[in-house]
């Protein structure tokens, strides 16, 4: 295994540590693994996060227009309750607070507890869990669809609508439109090295990909020769709008998300792909964003989130955020 590392038992504090000295935007609390803004907002909290190993989710979106908490467990491994419960807690500013929850049996559990001792403590709480993934119905790790890079659509446009002051109902709302109108799907080219275990996740022969792929590495639906970036994205750009519906005249937003280890060039040639089969369908692409948003360590792959837009979304997509992954869209 080589990593630009100190200790393997020590990535998520140090890099937590890197996160707090880089960004005076987000602060730490005190004994926890949660991240918060340095200057609290009077509106509905949102709290998000997972296990480490997905930078820059989740800590890279808290700030002005996303998320006022994020947790973060060890690495593929969903915080506990306690560290949950310290971010509602935390970021509470006594009009409610939302918990953004990928579609994970741990993260599920886990977060819901939290809610149940928040809640005992008279905190509001609401929950909404994104299963984006259109690839397989039930895998490893979930029941269910799994919640991939569809959820920092959530994590903006829920973000935006607890900016203007809405309510808990009405910041619930809109996440809940958003889950129900994005859709995403990945590939793998190769696996990542989770730095405390010291080798890879899984094996790929010299030439074979991993077709929908999940982040933590969950088996995806079928392994297969490596063919070219048009031959992919067309294969899961079906898969994706064939689930998503969209019709001639829609407006959509794109996100190309890389899953740790692959090149710019790459992406905007999956991208490119992806606007052309688009154009194909006379569909409209609002807003497009390509970069690393949810990653799986050092994984070569990406992943395509198309989310289904209408006056509403398009507006509070398009709302300002700044944080250290996002900044200024």
């Amino acid at each position: 295994m080589k990593k630009i590392i100190n200790n393997p038992d020590q990535v998520v504090e140090e890099m937590l540590q890197g996160i707090v000295a880089a960004h005076p935007s987000i602060k730490r609390v005190p004994g926890f693994n949660v991240l918060v803004r340095s200057v609290a907002s009077p509106k509905v909290g949102l709290v998000s996060g997972g296990g480490s190993g997905h930078e820059p989710a989740h800590g890279g979106f808290v700030g002005k227009g996303m998320l006022d908490g994020a947790v973060a467990g060890a690495v593929f491994t969903s915080p506990t309750p306690d560290q949950v419960y310290e971010a509602i807690k935390t970021v509470d500013q006594q009009k409610g607070v939302l918990l953004i929850i990928k579609n994970y049996t741990g993260d599920v559990l886990n977060f819901e507890m939290a809610g149940e001792i928040a809640e005992a403590e008279n905190i509001q709480v609401e929950r909404v869990i994104v299963n984006d993934d259109v690839a397989v119905e039930d895998s490893t790790w979930t029941t269910g669809r799994r919640g991939i890079a569809g959820t920092i659509f959530v994590h903006k446009i829920a973000g935006a609508k607890a900016e203007t002051g809405a309510d808990l109902s009405d910041v619930k709302r809109i996440a809940e439109k958003v889950i129900s109108n994005v859709r995403s799907m990945g590939m793998a080219l190769d696996s990542c090295t989770v730095p405390s275990v010291g080798k890879p996740s899984f094996s790929l022969d010299e030439n074979q990909v991993e077709i929908g792929i999940g982040i933590h590495g969950e088996p995806g639906t079928h392994r297969e020769e490596l063919k070219t970036a048009d031959e992919i994205v067309s294969h899961l750009m079906d898969k994706i709008l064939g689930d998503l519906n969209p019709v001639k005249g829609d407006e959509v937003a794109v996100l190309i998300n890389g899953l740790g280890a692959t090149p710019s060039m790459e992406l905007y040639i999956i991208n490119l792909k992806v606007s052309k089969i688009l154009a194909s369908k006379e569909i409209q692409i609002a807003k497009t964003y390509v970069n690393n948003y949810m990653t799986s360590l050092d994984m070569a792959g990406f992943s395509i989130s198309i989310l289904k837009l209408d006056d509403e979304l398009k507006e509070l997509l398009f709302a300002p955020a700044d944080t250290p992954a996002l900044v200024q869209i």
